[in-house]
């Protein structure tokens, strides 16, 4: 794939596909349209007791679009990685359009954990996370789903689905029934930025008062 631009990326996502590198080496991207595809049910977040005792407990705290640089470097930082330059470039761009955000756990003045993703309408897409503390990840995942539901999201794309994301409550769908939700999500509008972000245990209590 050559002459990649960020309006490009926002037609494929669009379109119900997503870029990936082979690894961070490799100048070539591709396109991904996976035949099953994951999502993470807005209404359906698992926060265990033990994630939930430690959060309430956390001195970390929460941050959105502090450094987003910094998240999608750390995002980045592991032996395989799918995140090559020109991958970082044009999500660096997508957030300089307000259309990539990141939503980011922090120790002090220490980035430990975050997610990062692009945004379509009321579709979050969600791309890559890390995790540099215990639990740090799974805090960042609870965090983002309780935000997007107050920011008026409706689809949470994980685009695979992992043991990890599982364990969370994350599903897998087919081709189809993905692109009948893409629809529906991108005709709406919803706005990262529109709400703050909430200290890990009022997220907790939000959520287990609906769960």
């Amino acid at each position: 794939m050559s002459d990649l631009t960020p309006e490009l990326l926002l037609q494929g996502y669009a379109f119900g596909i997503f870029p990936m590198a082979e690894h961070r080496d490799d100048p070539e991207i591709f396109w991904v349209d996976p035949e099953h595809r994951g999502i993470l049910p807005l209404d359906g977040f698992h926060i265990s007791r033990s994630l939930a005792r430690a959060m309430r407990r956390s001195p970390f705290t929460v941050r959105i679009n502090s450094d987003f640089d910094a998240v999608v470097a750390a995002c980045a930082d592991r032996a395989e990685t799918w995140i090559n330059a020109e991958i970082t470039q044009l999500y660096t761009a997508l957030h300089a359009r307000s259309k990539a955000h990141s939503f980011e756990i922090w120790d002090g003045e220490e980035l430990v954990g975050g997610v990062y993703g692009v945004t379509l309408g009321a579709a979050f897409f969600g791309e890559s996370m890390f995790s540099r503390r215990s639990n740090a990840s799974k805090m960042a995942l609870a965090g983002l789903v309780d935000h997007l539901n107050r920011a008026g999201f409706q689809l949470f794309d994980t685009q695979f689905l992992t043991a990890h994301l599982a364990s969370l409550g994350a599903i897998e769908i087919s081709r189809r029934a993905y692109h009948t939700r893409l629809a529906q999500a991108t005709s709406q509008h919803a706005s990262f930025t529109s709400v703050e972000v909430l200290p890990l245990h009022e997220v907790v209590q939000r959520m287990t008062q609906t769960s």
